[in-house]
């Protein structure tokens, strides 16, 4: 491999830094999850080049990343960054603050205990008049 613009599959999404070990890398794509260029990929041994694009879920997200360059070593996060580019569609933080918002009356500060009887009601009561 010679050749500066190609690199195996799972060695470049190692060197990218989404995954923690080849082996993780390796097992994603040998589960069928992976598309390069929109066709699916089984094989680690696949050769990544620049400008392909990959698509893979990675927690809870669907990640679409263009290849922009492969690298020689498995660097700091600051190289792995200039690795690619992150085309991957942008998730409304919106829903999750909104969601954070509807049971922020429910938070209680550390050490005050377990709410009681009266507590229960009366966050039932705030409950049933936030949602109705």
């Amino acid at each position: 491999m010679g050749d500066e613009t190609t690199l195996r599959l799972d060695k470049w999404l190692w060197y990218a830094r989404f995954f923690k070990t080849r082996t993780q890398a390796t097992k994603l794509i040998q589960s069928g999850k992976l598309r390069l260029n929109g066709e699916i990929i089984t094989k680690p041994h696949r050769v990544a080049s620049v400008g392909s694009i990959l698509t893979f879920p990675m927690a809870k997200n669907i990640r679409v990343i263009k290849i922009v360059k492969t690298a020689q070593r498995r660097g700091p996060a600051s190289e792995a960054i200039l690795l690619y580019e992150d085309m991957s569609p942008v998730t409304l933080k919106q829903n999750k603050d909104e969601k954070n918002k509807e049971l922020y009356f429910e938070k209680r500060t550390t050490g005050t205990g377990r709410p009681t009887k009266k507590h229960r009601r009366q966050t039932s009561r705030l409950k049933e008049n936030f949602f109705s």
